[in-house]
């Protein structure tokens, strides 16, 4: 059963760091694009960064550039989304994605991505 699995959320304060992680098993993701999105209730699913299957390419959002950095190892077939200075407005179910169609370019529409986790929840409070 091919499944990603996040962990690492919680409820921080404003200005704090929180690490996600994305394990990913029943079949390899390393030559998969793969993306973190974010939900809230009543709105769209938002892009918010995604890595090449090399890890040498990311792109971000722009409401979090600057303050998250996503990596990779494809050894453990695990993702990262490290945030930094987090805001409210960062409130959010956090969802890993994989693109199992791309191996560079890096989709931001969520349709893209065949693969989901169960997401994660990140609150953050002022």
């Amino acid at each position: 059963q091919v499944q990603l699995v996040e962990s690492g959320g919680g409820l921080v304060q404003a200005g704090d760091s929180l690490r996600l992680s994305c394990a990913a098993s029943g079949r390899t993701f390393s030559r998969d694009v793969m993306g973190w999105f974010r939900q809230t209730p009543g709105k769209e699913r938002e892009f918010v960064g995604g890595i090449s299957w090399t890890g040498s390419r990311t792109v971000y959002a722009d409401s979090v550039k600057g303050r998250f950095t996503i990596s990779r190892d494809n050894v453990k077939n695990t993702v990262y989304l490290q945030m930094h200075n987090l805001k409210p407005d960062d409130t959010a179910v956090y969802y890993c994605a994989a693109d199992s169609t791309a191996i560079a370019f890096i989709a931001t529409m969520s349709d893209s991505y065949d693969y989901w986790g169960q997401g994660t929840q990140v609150t953050v409070s002022s």
